[in-house]
């Protein structure tokens, strides 16, 4: 490679979008956040929606970012999965997103699975039965105007670079997510969809993580002073997909951890596990980069915290910091409280009627925990709550795909949690590699390098290049808590 590659990675979360500028040269791979964003569902008369015009507007605001700080090669957009646009037969949008916390789907799953059946779902879609996947959204949505009026359906990522391109297209990793995809033929699932009267025509074409979406269009390119020949890439444009693209390990005996909002715990196979034992575990295939497949469990993750903080801030309690109380809740008795921190009930926003720390006090109240009534108590009990999931859903998957595990990498933004990834050694019994913290962005910048000429012929090549450029934090096991224990506590 003789020049560096220099690409713009919109990578966006649930709670804030980024616009990283990422640079790769052959020895090393950079990136650097140039602009941050807050985001969030809005509540309105008729449900929780995605401000996605503000979202495109911030991310061209991104780009033009990346654009002024040298040559620009390359686009690429990840972000959670699930969520869609329907767009009519001029291409227009008919409506905001609905964010997949909205009521609308509440009880859906059950009646899907009562007229296909839980064995037959999950042998075609191999995919986790959570009660806001995409088939349950276009169920709920069936009779609807927009559904009726719809021409063609964009997952978020898809529909961000529709409006950069004008080609529409749904990048694999994201599409797998939706339980819509066959997971044996490769294709969307049109028979499901058929049987349960959606209109499997508005599934736009496939592509793989890596291809070129298309160039810019010419107006978006003058708008971002950038040539109409600069490519958006489609990546493993799942955050998720991305994230296990910049895990930095250097075998394949590993689990990860992509710690955030959400936390997904999983492996890195080659081949799906669409097994009776691996359904009734609840444990989802989803497409990863290079032809893989990301055999993980969904786990309600910091997301509870941060509702738990925003309801005290609401409250205006003193000293309610997440560091201080991080810090505090350490030296707190371990496992005093443990809870399902997958309970559906964590699910909803934290609101004034139902505040988060008070549905945290009821499950251990029902499962005859010690009920934890401080902030410091509650945080205690969520940290070592989610070790414990984290625990369960380590050592089941390697069961289930009959692999052994040397070591758990914890990315993402929990990474930082010094407590959390300290108790995840502790309770999975396996060391810990924690970082890097930005490891999608940095997934996205690699694919993205890869298809615009550098030298990263596979995802080891990928991963030896963000050894090199990235420290992590190793957290050994530590003896002494009953993580045996906890965990037959919240079965």
């Amino acid at each position: 490679m003789t020049e560096p590659v220099r690409v713009a990675a919109v990578d966006l979360g649930a709670t804030s979008g980024r616009v990283m500028s990422g640079r790769i040269t052959d020895s090393r791979v950079e990136i650097n956040e140039l602009h941050r964003f807050p985001n969030g569902a809005v509540p309105v008369r008729d449900g929780l929606f995605w401000d996605v015009l503000g979202i495109y507007r911030e991310v061209l605001h991104g780009i033009r970012e990346v654009a002024t700080t040298g040559p620009l090669h390359g686009i690429g957009i990840d972000s959670w999965a699930i969520d869609y646009g329907l767009l009519d037969r001029d291409g227009q949008l008919l409506g905001l997103p609905f964010s997949h916390r909205d009521a609308r789907t509440d009880g859906v799953a059950e009646k899907v699975v009562a007229e296909i059946g839980a064995a037959e779902l999950y042998a075609t879609t191999g995919i986790q039965q959570l009660p806001f996947n995409t088939l349950y959204q276009l169920v709920a949505a069936r009779g609807s105007a927009a559904l009726e009026a719809a021409d063609t359906m964009l997952l978020l990522p898809d529909l961000l670079g529709f409006w950069l391109t004008g080609v529409a297209g749904a990048e694999r990793t994201n599409a797998s997510t939706t339980q819509l995809y066959d997971a044996r033929a490769g294709e969307w699932a049109v028979d499901l969809c058929r049987r349960l009267g959606l209109p499997w025509s508005i599934l736009p074409p496939l592509r793989d993580p890596g291809s070129v979406a298309g160039p810019l269009l010419p107006d978006v390119a003058r708008d971002l002073g950038v040539t109409a020949d600069v490519p958006v890439v489609a990546v493993g444009s799942h955050d998720t997909a991305s994230a296990v693209v910049g895990v930095p390990a250097a075998t394949d005996r590993f689990a990860y951890i992509s710690s955030g909002t959400w936390s997904l715990v999983g492996l890195e196979l080659d081949r799906p596990v669409l097994t009776e034992q691996a359904r009734l575990a609840d444990f989802t295939n989803e497409l990863g980069v290079d032809g893989t497949v990301r055999f993980l469990k969904n786990v309600t993750g910091l997301w509870v915290l941060s509702e738990c903080l925003r309801s005290w801030g609401d409250r205006r309690l003193k000293d309610v910091e997440l560091r201080s109380l991080i810090a505090t809740a350490a030296e707190f008795e371990p496992l005093r409280t443990v809870i399902d921190i997958n309970d559906r009930r964590l699910l909803a926003p934290s609101t004034v009627a139902d505040p988060m720390p008070e549905r945290v006090a009821a499950l251990a109240r029902e499962a005859g925990e010690l009920v934890p009534h401080s902030p410091v108590a509650i945080t205690r009990c969520i940290v070592d709550s989610l070790a414990v999931a984290y625990r369960r859903h380590v050592r089941t998957a390697a069961d289930l795909a009959g692999v052994t595990l040397d070591v758990v990498h914890v990315v993402g933004g929990g990474s930082q949690n010094e407590v959390l990834c300290q108790l995840t050694a502790d309770a999975c019994g396996l060391p810990v590699l924690a970082g890097p913290v930005e490891a999608a962005a940095l997934g996205n910048v690699l694919v993205q390098g890869r298809a615009l000429g550098a030298d990263l012929p596979d995802l080891a090549a990928m991963r030896s290049l963000v050894r090199r450029s990235y420290d992590v934090r190793r957290y050994e096991p530590r003896g002494g808590a009953d993580w045996a224990d906890a965990e037959a506590r919240v079965r």
